[in-house]
């Protein structure tokens, strides 16, 4: 509950925002003329300490929750000026919450303006009812010194005796001769709590009593207190009939039907006659009569009695009667999450890669004395989480990645393991026929993020496949209604609601996909088939394979170092989209990178090994998402432009990431996942640093058009490309 609390953290509503230092910023250019400072600590009945008076004019609220005020809880509190109640000035807006854990260290500031009056503040926190307060406010100067003059007067039918036959009534008045009389307030009782004075106060109890009054000028003086005395009695009647009574116990059970650390006990009472005067209670058979005024609250742990009676205004009393409960302690907290399990299941091949598809199967135990597993929750491919009930079966041609969580009837929940495997297509569940490839985490419109979880629908592809973002549109109109077609289909089956319909169709429209100049569509060069794949040619050491599912990998025949490119033409100014996935095995990752701008390799025979030609004279982006090792990670432009790992966004192992290399004239931008990761100029004559013995060194020429390949590293360092396609810009 905390957690949301502070998450929803309200900072001085309607005035100021918070600086990240922990102060606000002033509307006004000079500081306030005074500092009123609330504390707060581990008590939730009061602040540690608070302002009573202050001067009209601009003030410095200060609010402090933290350990240097006595706070070893962590317990959240907020000073909340009330703005509803007609009694108390309604112009200053104050709420704020302060945690000692939060960003500020639970210390806070606002600049406000009183004015003259009352301000009544409390904490808005359910439970902190008893933490509040008034804070008067002077016009200031000190001139007004002088408290109000008081008197009361009490009115009613007098016996001969001087009692009040039914009910007293007690007038209180009050005049101030200088800045006027602000309130009255009044209390029953040597111990009742002050109240507004608004009209005369009638005491119908029978007995004897005591009102006590007082008057507050509009300086802050008050004057001192005092009293009226009085006795109530009844008036003659011939009621003889003592009140009906009746109590209830209310609170937490547990299986034996005892209370969970409280019992409260209400009790009720009822006269036709002359009308209750009092109930009286007592715990125990020897305990003393108290006045019933509300509810009692027993947390003695133990067998208890409470007794009650009540009497009415002719003076009946009725029959004691009780009622008896036990108190015991509550359990010991369940704080442990459930411990889970998963298992993968189905037929596999050679390289360990589920064929057809995989069964997984998640398992939870909270163990001895905890409170039982409530339910199990799973997450495919980085989707949402799902409510757990069956075992989850992936047929889908690809990397997969289950996370799987679980919580117990305590509310703890474990923290997400995972379980990573491979799917490829055995003929008789043919791969998804989806038009585009898009595995990424959310549904991705041209370059807008939607924020919508990239699900798998129901035909097997996700949402971002069927947008078809890619594809060549010839208006903008045109795209759109393609995308509502699709995202009609999918609300209607379920797998989006209305607002993530409306955050999808909000990216297509800031997308720009279809207007003029956006109307050029890519060229798929690699899409998956054997006709596409032959296209390319294997230069130098290593090779890539073709995979059952359309992707490429490397190093699956043989090692060494060497380039894939396309040899079919030259591109000049282009965007060149693709995705890739770390396929390392163990805990290596994948090193390639992908070159463009480079000669034909072949009209280059002074070079022994002709891949040397696209790093001589072209350029590499990098793909190398380890933490060690070579300096330049991914996004860079090998030797020229270093990205570290922070700058590159690095994803999971096992996951495919969508990379943009975009070229005009001699500026490159490399975005992954659609965040650019890069910007370089190329303005020539760069050398390699550090210099490596085997670089056959560049002269800094850099062409203005050129051929596009991809490079394989070796057969540790395995990387897989799919979905490679380019437009001319």
């Amino acid at each position: 509950m905390w957690a949301g609390l502070l998450a929803a953290l309200l900072m001085v509503l309607g005035l100021q925002t918070t600086s990240a230092a922990g102060e606000t910023e002033s509307t006004d250019a000079e500081a306030a003329a005074q500092v009123l400072t609330w504390t707060a600590g581990d008590s939730i009945t009061a602040y540690t300490s608070a302002p009573t008076t202050a001067v009209a004019g601009p003030a410095t609220i200060v609010f402090e929750n933290s350990a240097a005020t006595g706070n070893t809880t962590g317990m959240p509190h907020t000073l909340t000026f009330v703005t509803s109640d007609p009694e108390f000035n309604n112009d200053v807006q104050l709420n704020i919450m302060a945690n000692p854990n939060d960003a500020q260290g639970g210390k806070y500031t606002a600049e406000v303006t009183l004015t003259p009056g009352r301000y009544f503040y409390h904490c808005t926190i359910p439970g902190h009812g008893e933490m509040q307060g008034i804070l008067t406010v002077t016009e200031g100067g000190g001139e007004d010194t002088t408290a109000p003059e008081a008197t009361a007067r009490v009115t009613g039918s007098q016996n001969a005796d001087g009692e009040y036959v039914g009910s007293a009534s007690v007038t209180v008045e009050a005049t101030d001769a200088d800045s006027g009389v602000d309130r009255i307030e009044y209390a029953v009782g040597a111990d009742g709590a002050w109240q507004p004075y608004t009209a005369p106060v009638v005491v119908d109890q029978v007995g004897t009593h005591t009102v006590r009054y007082r008057a507050l000028d509009k300086a802050g003086n008050v004057s001192a207190e005092q009293s009226v005395g009085f006795t109530v009695v009844a008036p003659q009647s011939d009621d003889t009939t003592p009140p009906e009574t009746s109590a209830t116990v209310a609170g937490e059970k547990n299986d034996g039907g005892d209370y969970i650390d409280m019992a409260t006990v209400t009790v009720t009472a009822s006269d036709t006659g002359t009308g209750v005067n009092t109930i009286e209670y007592a715990i125990g058979a020897d305990g003393a009569w108290q006045a019933y005024t509300g509810p009692v609250m027993v947390h003695e742990v133990g067998t208890h009695t409470v007794r009650y009676r009540a009497t009415d205004r002719a003076g009946n009393t009725a029959a004691v009667k009780s009622v008896e409960f036990t108190v015991v302690t509550a359990p010991p907290q369940d704080t442990t999450p459930p411990a889970t399990g998963v298992t993968v299941e189905g037929t596999k091949n050679s390289d360990g890669a589920y064929v057809g598809d995989a069964t997984v199967t998640v398992s939870a135990d909270d163990g001895h004395g905890g409170s039982g597993v409530a339910g199990i929750e799973y997450s495919l491919d980085g989707g949402p989480y799902l409510a757990y009930t069956e075992p989850v079966v992936v047929d889908r041609a690809g990397r997969h990645t289950v996370a799987y969580r679980a919580s117990d009837n305590a509310g703890n929940t474990s923290e997400p393991l995972t379980v990573s495997f491979t799917v490829v297509a055995d003929g008789g569940v043919p791969a998804p026929n989806c038009p585009e490839y898009d595995e990424r985490l959310t549904v991705i419109v041209g370059t807008v993020d939607s924020g919508v979880p990239n699900r798998v629908t129901n035909n097997r592809c996700r949402i971002g496949e069927l947008i078809e973002d890619e594809k060549e549109w010839t208006s903008q109109a045109l795209f759109l209604k393609h995308v509502k077609s699709v995202l009609d289909k999918l609300q209607k089956e379920g797998v989006i609601d209305k607002r993530e319909y409306r955050a999808i169709n909000k990216a297509a429209r800031q997308s720009g996909i279809g207007k003029p100049g956006q109307t050029e569509g890519y060229r798929k060069i690699l899409d998956g088939s054997e006709e596409s794949f032959a296209k390319w040619e294997q230069v130098g050491g290593g090779s890539f394979g073709l995979n059952p599912d359309g992707s490429i990998t490397s190093g699956t025949t043989r090692g060494g170092l060497g380039m894939l490119w396309f040899p079919e033409r030259k591109y000049g100014d282009f965007s060149l989209k693709l995705q890739w996935r770390d396929d390392a095995p163990g805990t290596g990752n994948a090193n390639s990178g992908v070159f463009v701008r480079f000669p034909q390799v072949h009209d280059h025979p002074e070079e022994t090994r002709p891949e040397w030609v696209a790093i001589k004279y072209g350029h590499e982006v990098q793909v190398f998402d380890s933490p060690t090792g070579d300096m330049y990670k991914t996004g860079s432009v090998y030797g020229f432009d270093r990205v570290g790992l922070a700058g590159a966004g690095v994803t999971q192992k096992g996951t495919w990431n969508d990379y943009e290399i975009r070229v005009v004239d001699q500026h490159y931008s490399v975005y992954r996942n659609g965040v650019l990761i890069n910007e370089f100029d190329n303005i020539g004559g760069q050398d390699f640093t550090p210099p490596r013995s085997d670089d056959p060194g560049t002269d800094g020429r850099r062409f203005a058009s050129g051929y596009i390949g991809l490079q394989v590293h070796g057969t540790t360092d395995v990387v897989s490309y799919r979905d490679v396609r380019i437009k001319e810009l």
